[in-house]
């Protein structure tokens, strides 16, 4: 049975079996293979998710590199992870829990399971309950820290998008599916190192135009973190990828590679699997509605919140206005406009808000609802149809470039946080 929505950590999580050894005659010895700053990778950490990893490439019938070779892979994959926990923890982002239930929670429910089912499954697939939690509470904190560090210090000016939609005003909007190959190049590096790089993906391109399996040569070649499932990229937006890359894009078909091409991070190519046009037209349906929020903290515990706005609702059931009670004990900003939202198109909220606020018809109130941002009550007025291309079109516009960026400066950004880390390999001494 198959899982949907579940995090990539899924795909890495640590394969565990149990073996019944006789302590007497076996002893089994741990030994580390990279110490990063103060902490350390152990053999059976590295084990586990190689065994992982080879699994997930069975599944996806991709040929593995040499044992040798997705050794170093992988290994070079924890020690960026490790550098990027260690940095979130010295800043302070820490998922305890709580959190990290809430989140497993939303994963089981996305999947239509109860929890005792989502782990049972878990089982049934040979996953280890405990190192799946690990996995998703270090997927959780990259993301946080990923957001931290880069995503929120990203602004997309109305300039920019005006700009973009100038230069590319009477062209087909498409997409692209793509894999790729990355070849990457050290901050500052010298001619000998760029020259020994380049013959490397030089050579990885003359396997794949000898007509050998693109993913298996992204599996040997590639140093993305998505090279052991053959490179993909999934579904990508023009607008998202950088100019250089589109241009060459637009001249391929389906099944054919860009040239090497060149850029701050090292030497990509890329393969396109197929294209499509986006759409133009856009027409949403956009929903009225207000809702009262009481936050959980350290002085509120979901349990008085949830009370609370059992209490609320009660009120609510015998006449009193929704507006006022908003007023008066809503957390959130929109406390000052009797809760009121505006219009809401699909997307803007969160899943578990919205998947509630669609439930409901006009003039209906929900019961206590639970989201990431704490407990609430919802209440619909009125819906409406609306055509949306123009907005959407910006909005489209502004994420493209968004994630085009974005992935631009965390190339950069990880790749100093790994230059800055004190890293001690001790594969070679096996």
């Amino acid at each position: 049975m198959k899982l949907r929505h579940v995090s990539r950590a899924l795909a890495l999580v640590a394969l565990i079996g149990t073996a019944h050894i006789a302590s007497a005659s076996i002893q089994t010895i741990d030994r580390i293979v990279a110490v990063v700053n103060k902490s350390a990778i152990t053999q059976q950490e590295l084990d586990a998710r190689i065994s992982s990893i080879q699994k997930n490439m069975a599944s996806q019938q991709i040929t593995p590199p040499s044992p040798s070779v997705l050794k170093q892979q992988v290994l070079d994959r924890m020690i960026l992870e490790l550098v990027q926990v260690q940095y979130a923890d010295q800043i302070g982002i820490r998922i305890d829990d709580s959190q990290l239930e809430r989140a497993i929670g939303r994963m089981a429910e996305q999947n239509k399971m109860s929890l005792p089912q989502f782990r049972e499954t878990l089982a049934k697939q040979g996953t280890s309950w405990k190192s799946f939690r690990e996995d998703i509470r270090r997927e959780i904190t990259l993301s946080r820290l990923r957001e931290r560090e880069i995503d929120n210090r990203i602004v997309i000016g109305d300039s920019e998008i005006d700009e973009y939609l100038k230069l590319n005003h009477g062209k087909e909007q498409q997409e692209f599916r793509l894999a790729h190959i990355l070849i990457p190049l050290p901050e500052n590096a010298s001619p000998e190192q760029i020259a020994a790089k380049r013959t490397r993906a030089l050579a990885a391109v003359k396997e794949i135009e000898s007509g050998k399996d693109f993913a298996s040569i992204a599996a040997v070649y590639s140093s993305a973190p998505d090279a052991t499932s053959g490179g993909s990229l999934g579904w990508r937006a023009a607008g998202s990828l950088p100019p250089a890359f589109t241009q060459l894009l637009e001249k391929l078909k389906p099944g054919e590679i860009t040239d090497l091409v060149r850029s701050p991070g090292g030497f990509h190519i890329v393969k396109l699997l197929e294209k499509r046009s986006q759409e133009q037209k856009t027409i949403v349906e956009q929903t009225h509605a207000r809702h009262i929020l009481i936050r959980t903290n350290e002085l509120v515990s979901e349990n008085d919140a949830r009370q609370r706005l059992n209490q609320l609702v009660d009120r609510l059931k015998n006449g009193s206005k929704f507006e006022e009670l908003a007023r008066l004990y809503s957390d959130d900003g929109s406390a000052s406009k009797g809760g009121d939202l505006g219009w809401l198109t699909p997307g803007e909220t969160v899943p578990e808000f919205e998947n509630a606020m669609n439930a409901l018809k006009p003039n209906e109130t929900s019961g206590v609802i639970q989201s990431p941002f704490g407990l609430h009550i919802i209440q619909v007025l009125e819906r409406r149809s609306k055509d949306m291309t123009v907005e959407r079109e910006r909005f489209r516009v502004r994420n493209e470039l968004k994630q085009r960026k974005s992935e631009e400066q965390f190339e950069d950004w990880i790749r100093q946080q790994r230059d800055r880390a004190f890293v001690d390999l001790r594969l070679k001494d096996e």
